[in-house]
């Protein structure tokens, strides 16, 4: 299986994280997470010592903080659903510069951001340090479904060939003086959205009639085997072990 498809999130690099096989990484990000949400809210301290964890990663994976902190902001829209739980959720109340502040809103808005930014810098990191054909590789040795795995590079392949039809089914409208202004457009662009549907359909069963033709009988090669020594995997899970000895003293003290 193979799709050479680069994705913008992905930072080519030689550093000791991008050389750790894919589904490592996964599996340490994923344990890194389950830890993060296990971990109880009053811990304030734990997610500043996360947080630790997550720059040292991004620090030997020679990530930049400019990088990482741009693609965090992907989280603005929790962030925004964070700051009004204060205004919204009941019970007890406290004056914070004058404004009447729910107790357990302003403790429900720190669980969502320090976990959901905990969670989503994890991602990004992941993805930073790990290339989209890759990751489908460690998806497949993590035994995940074959057809999720299929179904997924079939998205990252023609995602950007649906893209480029799309592209030019816009710019043969615009070439015929059409401008979207208003309500009376969304006729055309309905249109243009089911012609696209049909389109796409319509190159799934080629490719489908083409992989058939070729011997595909309901899975994919693999052309690359990437297998992980024991000390890759330890190395892999020093994030998740630390993040979950971090979590443990949240739960004791």
């Amino acid at each position: 299986m193979g799709a050479g498809h680069a994705h913008k999130l992905y930072r080519a690099g030689h550093s000791p994280v991008h050389g750790l096989p894919p589904h490592c990484k996964l599996a340490a990000t994923l344990a890194f997470v389950v830890v993060v949400v296990s971990t109880p809210r009053e811990a304030v301290w734990a997610f500043g010592l996360y947080a630790v964890l997550i720059a040292t990663v991004a620090a030997v994976a020679r990530i930049p903080a400019g990088f990482l902190l741009r693609r965090l902001l992907i989280e603005v829209p929790f962030v925004a659903f964070a700051v009004l739980m204060p205004f919204v959720a009941e019970g007890e109340q406290v004056q914070v510069l004058g404004m009447s502040l729910s107790v357990s809103g302003l403790w429900g808005a720190w669980n969502v951001l320090a976990k959901g930014t905990l969670g989503v810098a994890a991602s990004v990191l992941l993805a930073s340090t790990t290339e989209l054909r890759a990751l489908l590789l460690g998806l497949q040795r993590l035994k995940l479904p074959p057809l999720l795995v299929q179904i997924a590079s079939f998205m990252i392949r023609y995602g950007d060939v649906i893209s480029d039809e799309l592209r030019r089914m816009s710019v043969a409208r615009r070439s015929r003086g059409f401008e979207a202004s208003g309500i009376r457009h969304w006729g055309v662009l309905a249109k243009t959205a089911g012609a696209l549907f049909i389109r796409s359909y319509e190159r799934g069963e080629r490719v489908y009639l083409a992989m058939v033709s070729r011997g595909y009988a309901g899975s994919m090669p693999v052309i690359d085997e990437v297998a992980a020594t024991r000390a890759q995997w330890a190395y892999a899970a020093a994030l998740p072990v630390t993040a979950l000895a971090v979590c443990l003293m949240g739960w004791t003290l």
